[in-house]
């Protein structure tokens, strides 16, 4: 049995974003087409510059970024341009934390795989740490799935020998649009696009509309600047301006409508706000993103959480399992089940359905008086560095780890942590280690029991009730009826006490031979009422004669 982690208070976000629609004109909509592709032409240029560059120290990363940034101040503007650099940076400090995943990835699945083909098929080798558990390692069950799996070793060596090279040359692979849009060119096939519709999406993909706030001006922003009525005004880049003019203004105002009155607060008091500037070339719209830094909240104490309700979550492929505990760790209520079904839908309603279960979770947590949702610390990465290995093969070994890959672990826990700030509820991560097996073994029957219909309480309710009690600090397991020594419970004859001799009749502290007890004569008494029991209505019997 590993051990557990503590329970951990989800720390609130520290910035916002919202969204809202942009409506133009044709010659609106050309002239911001024309200034996303030539800002998206010199970030482009900017970024595979930065990569050959490769890993330099902070004082090297000052000097070029200044460089950079005065030469492609004369092609566009000052403040593009340091949109432009920053952007550069942040990717490509993204692409390296992405290399170095990937490296863990494939030495954890490369360390599994030469174990395992070392071993003879259908022998057990020694244990191979895997976090905090020694795992045992077993040799393929075939000869042939040996065979298989060494070809397949040699390709993971590969990858990982590229990778390792990329991460010391300090050179990522980062396609600008996306890598996944990128392949489909050669397979339109199986995309179902056009050449045509494929370049549309490809170029929309690779504008670059982002402007970095400023404090003190107006509006917050004078790049991408919106004021207090909704008008859109975007400075265009040196290099555009004998054919736009130095701004472009949108004629149609845009309305923000969640958080319109924090976003309106911060352009009047002219603090930053960073607008970014998206097409969407299926739906053929322009959105508007206006993203600040948010006013930092210390999280709430995890003792003042545990003094109140808790709701405890099972996460799982299709569904919300809830579990309402008091704050001594009952199950109160009948459990509920919340639908979340987001296989084989396209992002924007997968997004859209867990918005709408964890709108529903905060609506029944406000409905039960619940100070915190109780969720687990999920993220699978030894699924997903080792889970072709240790997951089963063949048809059930694909289907449990795509039942992985389709729990939305990390952005369940970002969406919900945000939208339980906004409503007041505390947010507990929980270690997820035992709470299938003991919450069923322990609260399954509990729970059968205490509704109406056992049949609608399935396993991962009993799973929510471990959870919350973790979050608790409370133990899961819960100790059988009876005294703790267990001897009532247990079977055979009890011990005997210390000092006496059970199948003799001698007395207690005695010493030599048993001694022959002769029995005394019967002799009647009278109970009195004051002692516990009324005789006044029996008839009195006579003496008893001596034997």
């Amino acid at each position: 049995m590993r051990r557990f982690k503590e329970p951990v208070v989800a720390a609130p976000p520290t910035g916002v974003r919202i969204r809202t629609r942009i409506h133009m004109t044709d010659s609106e909509t050309a002239a911001m087409t024309a200034i996303g592709t030539f800002l998206g032409t010199l970030y482009r240029a900017e970024l595979a510059d930065r990569i050959r560059l490769g890993r330099i120290d902070r004082r090297s990363q000052v000097g070029w970024r200044t460089e950079r940034k005065r030469q492609i101040t004369a092609k566009s503007s000052s403040r593009w341009a340091g949109a432009i650099t920053r952007t550069v940076e942040d990717q490509y400090q993204l692409g390296m934390r992405a290399v170095a995943a990937n490296i863990a990835n494939l030495r954890a699945a490369v360390a599994l795989l030469e174990k395992r083909c070392a071993l003879p098929p259908g022998a057990v080798g020694e244990g191979l740490a895997a976090g905090n558990l020694t795992r045992r390692v077993r040799g393929y069950r075939s000869a042939a799935e040996r065979f298989t799996k060494s070809r397949r070793l040699g390709l993971l060596q590969t990858r990982l020998a590229a990778a390792e090279l990329a991460w010391a040359r300090g050179r990522p692979s980062i396609v600008v649009g996306g890598k996944r849009l990128w392949r489909s060119r050669n397979h339109l096939d199986m995309t179902g696009m056009t050449e045509q519709e494929w370049r549309h999406q490809w170029d929309a993909a690779r504008m670059f509309l982002t402007a970095d706030g400023e404090a003190g001006v107006i509006g917050g922003n004078l790049t991408i600047r919106v004021d207090e009525t909704g008008r859109l005004q975007i400075k265009t880049p040196a290099a555009l301006v004998e054919r736009f003019g130095e701004h472009i203004s949108i004629s149609m105002p845009v309305r923000f409508s969640h958080r319109a009155d924090e976003w309106s607060a911060r352009v009047a008091a002219r603090r930053a706000v960073r607008y970014d500037v998206s097409f969407d070339s299926k739906r053929g719209r322009w959105y508007l993103d206006a993203s600040w830094k948010a006013t930092p909240q210390p999280p709430t104490p995890l003792e003042h959480v545990r003094a109140h309700r808790v709701l405890g979550v099972d996460l799982n492929v299709d569904h919300l399992a809830v579990c309402v505990l008091d704050k001594s760790g009952n199950p109160t209520g009948q459990p509920i089940t919340i639908a979340m079904v987001t296989a084989g839908l396209p992002a924007g309603q997968r997004d859209g359905r867990l918005r709408a279960a964890i709108t529903s979770l905060l609506d029944y947590a406000e409905y039960t008086c619940s100070a915190a949702i109780v969720v687990e610390n999920l993220n699978f990465a030894d699924a997903r560095a080792t889970g072709r290995e240790t997951r089963g093969r063949g048809g059930r070994g694909k289907a449990l780890r795509r039942m992985v890959a389709g729990i939305p672990t990390a952005r369940f826990c970002r969406r919900l942590t945000a939208m339980a700030t906004r409503r007041g509820i505390t947010v507990i991560g929980v270690d997820a280690a035992y709470t299938s097996k003991w919450g069923g073994e322990h609260w399954m029957k509990p729970l059968q029991e205490q509704t109406s219909d056992p049949a609608t309480v399935p396993r991962h309710h009993a799973a929510a009730a471990a959870i919350g009690r973790r979050g608790l600090g409370l133990a899961i397991r819960r100790r059988p009826a009876g005294p703790r020594s267990g001897q009532r419970t247990a079977a055979g004859t009890p011990l005997a006490r210390p000092g006496c001799h059970p199948g003799t009749t001698r007395l207690r502290g005695s010493s030599g031979s048993p001694v022959r007890r002769t029995p005394a004569v019967s002799v009647h008494r009278r109970t009195r009422a004051s002692g516990g029991q009324d005789c006044s209505d029996r008839p009195r019997a006579g003496p008893t004669p001596a034997r």
